[in-house]
């Protein structure tokens, strides 16, 4: 009688380890970020030239929730594909997978991986046609040709004999669809018809972000992915050369808001973005004196938490100014 509860407590427990709740902020600040762009630009419009442009708030809602069940479905597709592969074995110095634990069997990971599949698809195609109504509209095609592409992105990162993320493909797809389509494609679902230069670098710059938060993982991990095959660029570049990869990445992450900083500096509200670079000024100091894999994954929160708070700030000084 009293083992029971405890089995299904331990069950639902692993099975939101599985899910990796602390990746959901990274993910959700792209959304957030290009629907801070749409919200600035369509407030524009329906003051000064069209009143009937407004954001839709529905529309932001479903990007979210689209954008929720693809990171859950990465998450679990990485449990599933590292531990099939034997990367999760007992020399793995991150957390303990859910499938390594014994507790969420090979079978149910893959079914769990089927249902948020389903779930990613009901879900996306559902906001494509909030956003176009029409299904036979070209637009409406093309975006669900790159849902799809999103999909089978989110599962191939570490399923299958072609998995990318074995082949040192997983930083670039990264910035891809967390930049590039993440920001952009948020920002063009809502509103329709139009661009901005700023999405593009605000895209490249949050792209760096994530990609940061995936090469402190693969740090951590080098010397068991090496041991395993997976061919990371960490494991690549090697210790060192990760770390200076990383400044990299920092540099161009930090590029946008900075250059927001510089283009609003007679506004006092700008310094609401300060804290964000002085956490990763932080972050910076506490990477280069790391010497022991297992000490970068608290970093991992920070930077994913840091984005989250930028994009929320960066939308805030929109609002102000």
């Amino acid at each position: 009688m009293t083992d029971k509860p405890v089995h299904k407590q331990s069950k639902t427990i692993a099975w939101i380890k599985a899910m990796r709740l602390r990746t959901l902020p990274l993910s959700f600040s792209v959304i957030i970020m290009g629907s801070a762009f749409a919200w600035e630009l369509l407030n524009f419009l329906s003051k000064i030239l069209d009143p009937t442009k407004y954001f839709n708030w529905t529309i932001f809602t479903f990007l979210l929730l689209t954008t929720l069940f693809l990171q859950i479905l990465s998450n679990l597709a990485n449990d599933y594909g590292d531990a099939v592969k034997g990367t999760d074995n007992d020399n793995r110095v991150g957390p303990e997978r859910a499938i390594q634990s014994g507790i969420i069997t090979a079978k149910e990971m893959k079914n769990g991986i089927i249902i948020t599949s389903i779930l990613s698809l009901v879900s996306g195609l559902y906001l494509l046609y909030l956003t176009f109504g029409d299904i036979l509209n070209l637009k409406f095609i093309l975006f669900l040709v790159l849902g799809l592409l999103a999909i089978a992105a989110a599962i191939k990162y570490t399923v299958g004999k072609s998995a990318y993320g074995y082949r040192t493909l997983g930083d670039f797809f990264v910035f891809i669809f967390f930049g590039l389509v993440g920001v952009g494609g948020s920002f063009y679902l809502l509103v329709k018809e139009s661009f901005h230069f700023g999405i593009l670098w605000s895209a490249i710059s949050m792209g760096a972000f994530c990609v940061m938060v995936l090469n402190l993982n693969n740090m951590r991990d080098r010397i068991n992915d090496a041991a395993s095959g997976k061919r990371t660029m960490a494991v690549i570049l090697g210790f060192k050369g990760a770390k200076i990869y990383h400044y990299v990445l920092m540099i161009i992450g930090l590029s946008w808001p900075i250059i927001v900083m510089l283009s609003v500096l007679k506004s006092p509200y700008v310094l609401i973005l300060l804290p964000i670079l002085i956490i990763h000024l932080v972050h910076l100091r506490t990477v280069i004196r790391i010497k022991e894999p297992a000490d970068f994954d608290p970093e991992l929160k920070k930077i994913a938490l840091t984005t989250f708070l930028f994009s929320i700030l960066f939308w805030i000084l929109l609002a102000i100014q």
